[in-house]
């Protein structure tokens, strides 16, 4: 704060106020004069504030925007390709940096079988080096968790794992520890991804052992997950990279490095799905979300006019290749009750490449005839009542508030991601305000140890 006002921001334009989530928090956030929230912690808080922020309108009668930063089952492959001592390093700091207690670290390490037994070994023995205590001395590797019922929580989930008959390695905790929220770093073998119910916010990493034709069903299990944050990959064939970049779903994603300490204005920091609404932290299109409408004059703070993706690079260290991509989110919800408003609809889902899923209204089918130049093969429907249960990753509505208000609390009231929601009344649309594209993209930080290579020179002919 100090810093904000010698640069010249008034004393009254920031304010810091400590204290609980479930006190100040929630009063906060539950305030009419609250006109926007940024929130960073887990999933489950985040879908409550959103629910919270659903059940009023900004002063102008938008929905109040929420930008949420949630967490995230990161996981990192590592191929056989890959340098071990490069993995063991880029591990121990992804996992048990800051006792694990970072919405990027490392959950799962997913190794495959033919160099599983070497590296988890050298794993082990490097586990074994951490040293655990207070973390004001600089010999320390792993402080405590935050309180006494995250430490209770992470043991009870270590235990369950060893109820479950999975081999756990854990440290032992020194005698200095007793009298803190220590938990001794852990590595858990399991079978399945899907034995893992939730995020473990702690010093825990999951391993699992797969074999090199089982690839991609792996990433899908990762992608099943319905997080989307981090996403860590340690190989040296080039079409390894091209095959798992493509086809994973995380906001960041990190080749021969580790997963964590994204830097600002190097790798744009955000997740997707379960783990965020966007944008990206110091990312170009973060200032935009905070806007309830957009000015017709405003341009949207991509340039989308040679299409989608958008591919920019970014500065960062010799060695190391950084990039920012934008993509189309994926399908837009439209409620539209005028043909002006259905226009304005279509227009921008297609401008960001997306796909359109119409809500059933009685006037739609007159207004889709109306509309007869619209690329039908990008379109369908759902029926009113069937919204609860379709998929979909954005939401522009027409209408006047009330409606905006109800069909708010329906979607807050839903399983899953948080989805934004756009609102505008016929007047202001027909008066030129138009939506915003930016809540329609999806933007990935790609960030490569280009070095990593060298390690071992006859791969590189591969």
């Amino acid at each position: 704060l100090r810093l904000l006002h010698a640069a010249g921001l008034p004393g009254g334009v920031v304010q810091l106020l400590p204290g609980d989530g479930e006190t100040v928090g929630a009063a906060l956030v539950g305030h009419r004069e609250i006109n926007g929230v940024m929130f960073t912690g887990s999933t489950a808080v985040a879908r409550h504030i959103a629910a919270t922020l659903a059940e009023r309108l900004s002063r102008d009668g938008a929905t109040v925007p929420l930008i949420a930063e949630t967490g995230g089952q990161n996981a990192m492959v590592v191929d056989s390709s890959a340098l071990a001592e490069q993995v063991v390093y880029d591990v121990l700091t992804s996992a048990f940096d800051s006792a694990g207690q970072r919405c990027s670290a490392l959950r799962i390490l997913c190794v495959q079988d033919d160099c599983a037994d070497r590296l988890l070994n050298m794993l082990r023995g490097a586990i074994q080096e951490l040293r655990i205590g207070n973390p004001d001395r600089l010999n320390t590797d792993v402080g405590p968790v935050i309180d006494g019922e995250a430490a209770r929580n992470i043991e009870d989930h270590i235990q369950k794992m060893r109820d479950a008959g999975l081999n756990v390695v854990q440290l032992p905790l020194p005698s200095h520890t007793q009298y803190g929220t220590f938990v001794a770093p852990t590595l858990i073998e399991i079978d399945s991804i899907s034995r893992l119910e939730r995020e473990v916010f702690g010093p825990v990493l999951h391993v699992l052992r797969y074999k090199r034709e089982d690839l991609p069903k792996v990433l899908d299990q990762v992608n099943a997950t319905g997080y989307g944050l981090t996403f860590g990959l340690h190989t040296r064939i080039d079409e390894t990279v091209e095959q798992v970049m493509a086809r994973i779903r995380a906001g960041n994603l990190y080749v021969n490095r580790n997963i964590v300490g994204a830097v600002v204005g190097v790798q744009p920091f955000g997740g997707e799905a379960l783990s965020g609404t966007g944008p990206k932290a110091g990312g170009p299109l973060y200032l935009y979300r905070l806007l309830s409408t957009r000015p017709p004059e405003m341009a949207a703070g991509i340039d989308l006019s040679a299409g989608l993706p958008v591919t920019l690079p970014l500065p960062g260290p010799t060695g190391e290749s950084n990039e920012y991509n934008v993509l189309p989110r994926g399908t837009v919800l439209c409620f539209a009750r005028t043909e002006a408003g259905l226009r304005a609809q279509l227009d921008a889902v297609f401008k960001t490449g997306n796909r359109a899923l119409l809500a059933e209204t009685p006037q739609l089918q007159s207004l889709l005839a109306k509309t007869d130049s619209v690329d039908r093969t990008r379109v369908d429907t759902v029926a009113k009542n069937q919204i609860d249960g379709a998929a979909f990753d954005a939401v522009l509505f027409e209408g006047d508030s009330d409606a905006l208000l109800e069909l708010n609390r329906r979607l807050a009231a839903r399983e899953g991601p948080i989805v934004s929601v756009q609102g505008l009344t016929s007047d202001s649309l027909a008066h030129g305000l138009h939506y915003a594209l930016e809540p329609l993209l999806l933007e990935r930080a790609v960030s490569i140890n280009t070095a990593a290579a060298g390690g071992n020179a006859s791969l590189m002919t591969i």
